[in-house]
């Protein structure tokens, strides 16, 4: 085995991604959609004073996020950064300016879209496997009584 061995082709390190100054870029324009649209704010730069603070918060707690580097896109984080109010007010900005986002930014919303998925199938995927190996203990346990 040790001969073929150098035949074979070599295993690539996995590679870990750093999400973060992309989500960063998604939630500012994110915002600066929201902002224009419902402060009629003008400029590409230009947001209300309200916007521009919960802004600030969500960079600042993305920088702290727990999971770091390969933190989740934060639509679909379980453990939110914000306190409870902000956390409902950045979400209702996020999900009422989808349309929007979809005709100015389409490739940006797309992929959002598809990690969004993604996460959603590797929850999934991850429950049934807690529930195949909860079956398979019980069947166990049934046929050793």
């Amino acid at each position: 085995m040790g001969i073929l061995s150098r035949f074979l082709p070599k295993k690539k390190p996995i590679e870990i991604k750093n999400t973060v100054p992309k989500e960063k870029e998604n939630i500012k324009k994110t915002f600066g959609v929201y902002c224009h649209s419902h402060h009629k704010t003008n400029g590409d730069k230009t947001l209300c004073p309200k916007c521009t603070a919960l802004l600030a918060t969500a960079m600042l707690k993305i920088n702290r996020c727990p999971y770091g580097i390969t933190k989740p896109i934060c639509e679909r984080c379980e453990r939110p950064c914000f306190g409870d109010k902000q956390t409902k007010e950045f979400r209702e900005i996020m999900k009422s300016t989808q349309r929007k986002m979809f005709f100015k930014h389409p490739i940006m919303t797309i992929k959002h879209k598809l990690k969004s998925m993604g996460i959603d199938y590797a929850k999934h995927q991850q429950e049934k496997k807690i529930k195949d190996k909860a079956k398979a203990k019980e069947k166990s346990v049934k046929e050793s009584k």
